[in-house]
This record gives structure tokens, C-alpha cells and sequence, in this order.
């Protein structure tokens, strides 16, 4: 039911049809006996900044931001009395927008926190201070990774990206901690490493993963991939075939889905709703 009171939030992207968002947290309403709903919204690929601009004041308590507007998101927050965490500044990028009734925002992004949850979920025997993280791509998705992994201890971030500059720009930007390295230089970027993400978009649909020298991977590196459709990559498939542990991009997004409920709606997320196997099942579906 939809009363005068229903905090309304939702996601925003562009395309947005194929996002579990709405799922996710919509069946986390419901088994929660919640006055709350969540949308999702797809304004034009310039049009962010004046949609968004729209909901100061609090039309909606907030949204979660995608593709591809991280980086506007991010730049909401231009006004004094704004706010902005240290994870997003970090990141470059924000994947959660707050509207207050003062009309203030405050961004952040959690998408760190989904892929601490997915490792956690998924390898909780991985200790990630203990050695090295490769993340494959040098875009937004892998600059939230690096950002987040650092906070959360990692000694050193070995970025592995086509195009070398990138990585050095995201290496500039957070420090000694981040090195970059070109594909000619995989295996020196590959050797001790305890995992190794993929961040590209190589392997969403089906397609060949990025290429991985195996012979200078650690036999205990534990591989996740952020891309969820198909669950099981080839980059995913291979490390698997070779006995590493592997993390799936799933777990990822139901983990940063997790600290964005509770900030829309001031509650956490119920623990009896299995939305992992509800993603899944939409996933057969379509």
C-alpha cells in the first residue's frame, strides 16, 4: 500500500531496465512491514544534474546512482552545507545521494562496502592485509575498488589497465599505496597477489575475460569478478578450472544494497529475505 507517508527512493542510471535494485530492496520493504517504496529512474544521458537538482528539499529521501552518472553524482554535493564521505572522495564517485529537507545532499559510496561483503561471503578465509589485491581496469568501478581495499588495509593495489595513464592518474590520486602497471608488465603485477578482481567490462554477456598469466598467479588467489550476468564468467570459469576460490559480482551488489536501505529507511534490511536467491531467480528469467 501507498499512503501520505511512504518514503519513496530508488535508482537512477541509464539504460536502468535491467537493474535487481528494485527487487532487492522492494521484497526488503515488504518483509519488513515498511511504509516505503523504491523506483527506478532513467532521465537522458545529460539530464542528470537537473533531475537530480529536482529532488533537493527531500521529494525523495534518495537514490542510488550507476552508470553513468557516478561522477555527476558526486558533484551534487558543490554546496556548503553539503556533505561528502571520505570513501566517495576517495572513489571519485558516488553511488548514493541523500536528499535532506533543508535541501542539503550528502553522497557516499558503498560500493566498497559490497565488495568487502561479497569476499566475506564468499572467501571469508581470504585475509585481505596479508598480501597484494590486482584489479583488472582502471575506470570508475576500479577506482572504488582500490579506494575502498586500501581503507580497509590492503598493503599495496596493483592496477593492470590497456591504457597506462589511467591507472597512473587513479595512482596519483590515492597514493604510494596504488601502483600501475601496463599488460606487458601482468606477470610482475600478477606474482603474491591474494586476489584479483576483474573491473572491466570484458565478460558481461557471456563474452572472453581479460587475459590472466597464470603461471605467475599465487595457487591460493582467490578471483571475483564485478560483472553478475552471466554469474559465472569465463574469467571466473577459468580460475575455477585451475582450483582458485572465486567471488561473483552478485554478493557485490546486494552488499552495497545493504548500507543504502538502512539510509533510506533508518532500519537495516531484514536478514530473513534470501535476495540472492530472488536476484538469481529474476536473473533465469530474463
Amino acid at each position: 500500500m501507498i499512503s501520505g507517508q511512504t518514503r519513496v527512493a530508488g535508482v537512477v542510471g541509464w539504460p536502468v531496465r535491467h537493474s535487481l535494485s528494485p527487487l532487492i530492496h522492494n521484497h526488503w520493504l515488504q518483509a519488513g512491514g515498511l511504509d516505503g517504496v523504491y523506483v527506478a529512474f532513467s532521465p537522458p544521458q545529460d539530464g542528470f544534474s537537473a533531475f537530480a537538482a529536482g529532488l533537493r528539499g527531500g521529494a525523495i529521501c534518495g537514490l542510488n546512482v550507476t552508470l553513468p552518472f557516478k561522477e555527476q553524482a558526486l558533484a551534487l554535493a558543490n554546496g556548503a552545507a553539503d556533505q561528502v564521505s571520505d570513501l566517495a572522495r576517495l572513489a571519485g564517485a558516488a553511488n548514493l545521494v541523500l536528499f535532506h529537507a533543508d535541501g542539503t545532499v550528502r553522497v557516499d559510496n558503498t560500493d566498497g562496502e559490497g565488495l568487502l561483503f561479497a569476499f566475506a561471503r564468499q572467501a571469508p578465509s581470504l585475509n585481505l592485509s596479508a598480501a597484494p589485491v590486482v584489479i583488472l581496469g582502471a575506470g570508475g568501478a576500479a577506482r572504488g575498488a582500490a579506494a575502498a581495499l586500501i581503507l580497509a588495509g590492503v598493503p599495496r593495489v596493483h592496477l593492470v589497465n590497456r591504457t597506462l595513464d589511467k591507472a597512473l592518474s587513479i595512482a596519483s590520486a590515492l597514493g604510494p599505496k596504488v601502483q600501475a602497471f601496463e599488460p606487458s608488465q601482468a606477470e610482475a603485477a600478477f606474482e603474491g597477489a591474494g586476489a584479483i578482481i576483474n573491473a572491466t567490462s570484458l565478460g558481461l554477456g557471456g563474452g572472453d575475460g581479460p587475459k590472466v598469466p597464470w603461471q605467475a598467479v599465487s595457487p591460493d588467489a582467490v578471483f571475483m569478478d564485478m560483472v553478475y550476468k552471466p554469474l559465472e564468467t569465463e574469467f571466473l570459469a577459468q580460475a575455477r578450472l585451475r582450483g582458485h576460490g572465486i567471488v561473483d559480482g552478485l554478493d557485490m551488489l546486494v552488499g552495497q544494497a545493504r548500507p543504502s536501505f538502512e539510509a533510506f529507511y533508518g532500519v537495516p534490511p531484514p536478514a530473513t529475505v534470501d535476495v540472492r536467491g530472488l536476484a538469481l531467480a529474476q536473473m533465469t528469467a530474463t
